[in-house]
């Protein structure tokens, strides 16, 4: 049977008296609003639900100091993470968050009410000791140390909630279960003992054997329970993962297991973070949950070594077992055997026999270069959701961002540079001169330093958005201010790669050649502005290519962005 959630009763803190939801969503559009972050909404949505329980709403000071020194709620039942509404001064000021004081939360993506918090206290936590209790240190490149030190606003506000509306989701909507509805899912198939498998990476072959081994090991049924909320910066999209899960879930034994997502924002807390997520899956029903090697740690420190040791999530739990009442499933890492083709948990590999692995490295590797990921490593389905996420260069989008005076020939480079890659084809060219965007995009904007840097932030933003597309981007604004540049660089790295071509044509030979006479006009007053005559440009120190139309025909510079684009395999040789 599924165990008793943690506390002794699933805290769902949806009202079901029809006249009593009327009478507080009426209520709630005439209190002050606090809207939430991403990172509240997945504590609150977990809250509401009894994914939590017992909590019933934000620590108020006592929970919270509890929690954080001794790992309890003030009545006593265990609890490992603060789960904590965080506020500015501004904020409390205008709102008038005081003791008693009823509050309306709202959905940062659609302003719409979801619960009602009326304020327990409003407290100043002392974060230093919450990163050593919680965390174990102050090194903020922990991801969790990280956002108490440097992100979490200065009071902490705590009280209970009424729930008005739940969270909306447009993904995988199949998937989402409450923690009432999970447990009607297992009871409906009949299923008595669960064992829960916590993941915010893809799954691959060893996971598959780990959480069979496991289920078979307990008599039970797997419940795949992966994290869809906030995770470590720099994990693969959930999105991806999930595709990766539904791949993955025919290669269990028929009527093993079942997939469901779990909207949690993870603090990355190791032995804390364990303790916690054991609490979760025991409210989501599970009587069995695996506790692995390394467990939610979030890697090295600044000492380069990792911030927990590799089993101290799993004494940890083991600590609390008998309080927790979920049963901790223990595994070392599974190493596969490629004279036997099996995988086997480090522990019992004998001695002396040959074994093989991929490192996260490694595969990242092969998936960017497109060589073979073999089948012992992973299923070629789940190889192909991965592969359709991490395109080979050649299918990847790009910018090549263009930066020189006017007439610097900047113009013509890009209108050459578009035809040469037109004429190779394998993805769609988009091009943003400067003149264009001026006219189309930016046409309000004037010749200040702040209109400039407006201005080229819109150029980066579309540019940004087509290379994500798949486009190769050519922009060719004169950006003459370096900080502007690297903003620009920063936004669309996220996208793809990022070439800045400084075109260092001088400017004599800008003005010489200016048939237009636009510099004329400016060195008679007509212009304003104007840079490099009454305006600065800023020489960027770190460009990936220099070129100079003196010295240089078009052609030429072209040949030469074709061969670094060649050089980080973006094209087929054309």
């Amino acid at each position: 049977m599924p165990l008793t959630p943690h506390g002794g009763v699933l805290k769902d803190l949806f009202a079901r008296d029809l006249p009593r939801k009327e009478e507080l969503a009426a209520e709630a559009d005439t209190l002050p609003a606090l809207t939430l972050s991403e990172r509240h909404l997945c504590d609150l949505e977990l809250i509401l639900n009894g994914g939590f329980s017992p909590l019933e709403g934000f620590l108020n000071e006592k929970d919270y100091n509890g929690v954080v020194k001794n790992l309890r709620l003030e009545s006593g039942v265990l609890f490992s993470m603060p789960i904590t509404l965080d506020v500015d001064r501004a904020t409390v000021d205008e709102l008038g968050i005081k003791t008693g004081a009823r509050i309306t939360l709202r959905d940062f993506r659609d302003e719409r009410n979801l619960a009602i918090l009326t304020v327990e206290d409003v407290y100043r936590p002392d974060r230093n000791l919450e990163a050593r209790e919680v965390f174990g240190s102050e090194d903020d490149t922990h991801p969790g140390v990280h956002y108490v030190l440097n992100v979490a606003k200065e009071f902490y506000v705590g009280g209970k909630l009424e729930a008005l509306h739940r969270l909306d989701h447009y993904d995988f909507l199949d998937l989402r279960y409450t923690p009432a509805e999970l447990r009607a899912h297992f009871d409906k198939l009949g299923w008595q003992r669960v064992v829960a498998f916590q993941t915010r990476n893809p799954m691959h072959r060893a996971h598959r054997e780990l959480t069979v081994r496991a289920a078979r090991s307990q008599q039970a049924n797997v419940l795949i329970h992966p994290v869809v909320g906030l995770t470590k910066p720099g994990d693969i999209d959930h999105f991806t993962r999930v595709r990766v899960y539904k791949a993955i879930l025919p290669r269990y034994p028929n009527g093993m297991a079942s997939l469901a997502l779990l909207p949690l924002a993870m603090r990355m807390g190791g032995p804390r973070e364990a303790i916690w997520h054991a609490i979760i899956r025991k409210n989501h029903g599970a009587t069995h949950f695996i506790v692995g090697r390394d467990h939610a740690g979030p890697g090295k420190n600044k000492q380069g070594v990792d911030h927990y040791g590799p089993y101290d999530a799993q004494e940890a739990v083991k600590k609390y077992q008998d309080e927790l009442g979920i049963k901790m499933v223990e595994f070392q890492e599974m190493i596969y055997l490629p004279d036997r083709d099996e995988y086997m948990p480090r522990n019992e590999v004998p001695e002396g026999v040959r074994t093989t692995n991929i490192s996260g490295t490694e595969l990242r590797y092969r998936l960017r270069t497109g060589k073979e990921i073999p089948e012992w490593f992973s299923y070629p389905e789940v190889v192909k959701v991965l592969r359709e996420q991490n395109p080979l260069p050649s299918a990847k989008g790009f910018t090549v961002f263009l930066t020189g005076y006017q007439n610097s020939g900047k113009d013509q480079v890009a209108r050459a540079l578009q035809a040469t890659l037109m004429q190779g084809g394998g993805r769609p060219v988009s091009m943003l001169l400067g003149e264009t965007v001026r006219h189309e995009l930016s046409a309000e904007l004037g010749f200040s330093r702040e209109d400039r840097k407006t201005n080229i932030a819109r150029i980066a933003f579309v540019a940004s958005e087509l290379t994500k597309a798949g486009a190769a981007v050519i922009a060719a604004p004169i950006a003459p201010y370096e900080d502007a540049r690297v903003q620009a660089r920063e936004l669309i790295e996220k996208s793809g790669p990022f070439f800045l071509i400084h075109v260092a044509t001088p400017l004599e030979y800008c003005e010489k050649t200016d048939r237009r006479g636009i510099y004329k006009k400016a060195r008679a007053g007509e212009i304003k502005g104007f840079t490099g005559v009454d305006d600065p440009y800023e020489v960027p120190p770190a460009a990936d290519l220099v070129v100079d139309r003196e010295k240089q025909t078009v052609r030429s510079i072209v040949h030469e962005i074709i061969l670094l684009l060649e050089s980080r395999g973006l094209l087929d040789r054309l």
